[in-house]
């Protein structure tokens, strides 16, 4: 994100504002996603993330300093992992690790529509062409809401690719019937390393060869039509 800002580098202002707006908007992403991991396991019946002080939307209870520079600077990082005890979750190990799972992306897309909702219906002025020294108190609402959305978008469709450490790896274990649901037990030791692969092609040659891209794209751009 920060090579794409380092283009406003003649214009310290822009830089500033589109700064701020992908801080703000990071901040309520990764938040409000790993809120909802601890809140669910909470209430599956885990207490471990209340006693870590994981059920709160002060941003500092979740954030990894080394995985946020990571997302400014290659676009791919995290936040602290909420630790949940799957045999502590009362609808059992493997589903309930599945729903909890599911929480931090859904509590994304929900954000992301709540905050398309002022765009969408046109309570916010949208037109964001004009330079910033036009720039109204409503435009910079409907910029700060538009980075929120977009934001939020990109981590709950990310986060539900079948991959070990992501969320889509635990809900793919549960939910895919017979031999699918075995293959990703099967290489989640492995997911950490094929995921970091996919990221460093598409950093080492520049996007033109993106993997991930590829896959959540189309996915992200759909929801994007939907909510805008």
């Amino acid at each position: 994100m920060l090579l794409r800002l380092g283009q406003l580098q003649d214009d310290p202002r822009g830089f500033f504002i589109l700064l701020l707006a992908i801080t703000i908007s990071l901040l309520v992403g990764l938040t409000f996603h790993e809120f909802s991991h601890a809140f669910v396991a909470d209430r599956l019946g885990d207490s471990g993330p209340r006693r870590d002080g994981r059920i709160s939307l002060n941003p500092l209870h979740h954030l990894d300093p080394t995985g946020t520079l990571m997302m400014f600077f290659v676009g791919f990082g995290w936040a602290k992992p909420v630790q949940v005890n799957p045999n502590a979750l009362r609808n059992g190990p493997s589903l309930g690790m599945a729903t909890v799972a599911a929480a931090g992306p859904i509590s994304n897309f929900i954000i992301a529509a709540l905050c398309a909702l002022p765009l969408r219906f046109g309570l916010v002025d949208t037109a964001l062409g004009r330079p910033w020294s036009q720039f109204t108190a409503s435009n910079y609402l409907a910029l700060l809401l538009l980075y929120i959305v977009l934001i939020n978008v990109v981590l709950g469709v990310f986060n539900l690719l079948p991959l070990a450490p992501l969320d889509g790896s635990r809900v793919a274990q549960a939910l895919l019937p017979g031999e699918a649901g075995v293959f990703f037990r099967r290489i989640e030791p492995y997911g950490m390393g094929i995921l970091f692969l996919l990221v460093m092609v598409s950093f080492m040659t520049g996007g033109r060869i993106d993997p991930i891209g590829g896959i959540i794209g189309p996915i992200q751009r759909a929801v994007l039509d939907l909510l805008l």
